[in-house]
């Protein structure tokens, strides 16, 4: 009986040794990359910015948001859609290419890229326009909130990009942290 009982005790030591191995992981040990392959993604973006300027600058997300996929996941069958029904939608309008000239190639970007994007007729009749003021990149749907609805019936991940200050690399963060150690 003591013969059967040491073989059982040697074994669970070694098992016990095996498991407490990686336990023993600690903070000078590196992490890794796992080059995850996604499949495809349907995301709808819900645009409702208190400027025209964030709702241009949280385009560099969706911009994100495909390069990941280009990179790791199934684009071809993916899709994206914006709905926007804030302040942002006033560079969506062809009546201010002279207030935000850049906005047409950055829509055009990703419309070019397979992004639907679409105003909320609510919210641009609220803020004067109609819509035929729009670029022909954008669809005019009647309500932000049923097309949210309708996109989030479907299945989409809903997105809200927050707009916030970025800290970069050498100009904020070490400045802030000098003990903060990067490559370069």
């Amino acid at each position: 009986m003591t013969y059967l009982i040491r073989p059982a005790l040697a074994a669970a030591c070694a098992i016990s040794m095996l498991w407490t191995g990686a336990v023993l992981a600690g903070p000078e040990d590196k992490s890794h990359f796992d080059p995850v392959q996604y499949e495809a993604q349907k995301a709808l973006y819900d645009w409702n910015y208190a400027t025209p300027q964030d709702g241009l600058r949280a385009l560099g997300y969706v911009r994100n948001h495909i390069k990941a996929m280009q990179e790791y996941g199934d684009m071809e069958n993916s899709k994206f859609v914006i709905v926007a029904h804030g302040n942002d939608l006033h560079a969506f309008s062809r009546l201010n290419s002279e207030a935000f000239p850049e906005a047409y190639e950055k829509l055009k970007e990703l419309t070019d890229l397979g992004v639907e994007i679409h105003v909320c007729r609510n919210a641009a009749r609220g803020r004067g326009y109609e819509p035929e003021d729009f670029y022909d990149l954008v669809t005019v749907v009647p309500a932000a909130v049923i097309d949210i609805a309708k996109y989030q019936n479907e299945g989409y991940s809903y997105m809200y990009p927050a707009i916030h200050p970025r800290m970069t690399r050498k100009d904020d963060i070490i400045p802030k942290y000098p003990e903060v150690t990067m490559d370069e």
